[in-house]
């Protein structure tokens, strides 16, 4: 089974209680199931032949996982709990045991692997189709390349493997990404800017696991921001809370959002009782919000409490899909390309 390669990871946190706190989906079901140490020692009893995927409760706790990453992040051991989670949810698949509700959004997300290119150059931004449902986020990042003088072709499109690997259906991501390789090879892309976090993740780390190479330099737009020649002349008038991203932080170790707002002159605040927490509404699991909308909402509404003044408070984020859920709760957020355009 794939969770052999996380032996480690299952013979340990099976006994640890130490990031119990940090299990976004724990904190707001109030249930040990959905904690890593209950999850990996379900998983041992799977091993052992004391647990099996005949077992519905099971399925469902491993596809509520928020896969954040945080415990990964925060561990001083790094066992790898979150790889052991998607390991066990590529073996819950290659069983047969996938739930109908996963498998119908996975066929749907297979059905949407392709794309078309507007403009043309070396030079193109990859606008995902979370992202381009915020028009405010688009609008934003039109106006940041207008202003650095640039005018990068626009690939858009549907799944490039994310999505597919997150549900556990390997060979389709693989043969997603595999396809959006080939795409970007045909259309002599060298540079690839991406806005959604989960996209840069996808091919800066999942398509290299893959055995995929890339034609091309990818980057998060927080990055080419940095690295760009645009002048901005306002500096934020009021304090932001910066909410850490799943991908950035806890998969790619990528301080570049942090870096931006430095290099904006923004005067930052904490937010929340800690700095280890996710508050991405379970952005790791990229379509958590498709399969249980109810329980993005418990999590944002558990964000909302840990506001200061969750109607004042201005909140930047990294990723379009955590700005919908945080915003649904009544929270102020606002995406990365926002608050720089609104600098210029």
């Amino acid at each position: 089974m794939n969770i052999d390669k996380y032996e480690e990871a299952i013979l340990n946190c099976r006994f640890c209680f130490m990031c119990r706190h940090l299990s976004a989906i724990g904190n707001v079901r109030h249930t040990e199931v959905d904690t890593p140490r209950v999850r990996a020692a379900m998983l041992y009893g799977l091993r052992t032949g004391t647990n099996s995927f005949d077992d519905g409760d099971f399925i469902d706790a491993l596809y509520r996982q928020d896969l954040s990453a945080c415990c990964v992040h925060h561990c001083v051991n790094h066992y790898d709990e979150n790889g052991l989670a998607l390991a066990a949810r590529a073996d819950v698949v290659e069983a047969g045991k996938a739930p109908e509700a996963v498998k119908a959004l996975a066929a749907e997300l297979a059905a949407t692997s392709s794309w078309k290119m507007a403009g043309k150059g070396d030079v193109a931004w990859f606008l995902d189709a979370t992202t381009a449902a915020d028009k405010e986020a688009t609008a934003a990042a039109k106006k940041l390349f207008a202003a650095a003088k640039a005018a990068p072709a626009t690939i858009t499109g549907g799944c490039i493997g994310k999505a597919l690997k997150v549900l556990g259906f390997i060979p389709e991501a693989k043969a997603a990404a595999a396809k959006f390789a080939a795409f970007l090879s045909e259309k002599g892309v060298r540079t690839l800017v991406v806005s959604n976090p989960a996209a840069y993740d996808a091919l800066t780390r999942d398509y290299a696991d893959f055995g995929i190479k890339l034609p091309c330099k990818v980057l998060h737009i927080s990055q080419w921001i940095l690295q760009s020649k645009i002048k901005f002349a306002r500096k934020p008038a009021a304090p932001v809370y910066p909410i850490a991203d799943d991908f950035m932080r806890n998969y790619d170790g990528l301080d570049a959002p942090e870096k931006l707002l430095k290099a904006l002159k923004a005067e930052t605040k904490p937010f929340g009782t800690n700095d280890e927490e996710t508050y991405c509404c379970g952005e790791g699991a990229v379509v958590l919000d498709r399969l249980n909308p109810g329980l993005v909402g418990e999590l944002a509404k558990y964000v909302a409490a840990r506001a200061d003044d969750p109607k004042k408070d201005s909140l930047v984020v990294a990723s379009a899909y955590v700005k919908k859920a945080l915003s649904a709760a009544g929270l102020k957020a606002v995406t990365l390309e926002e608050f720089a355009a609104a600098c210029l």
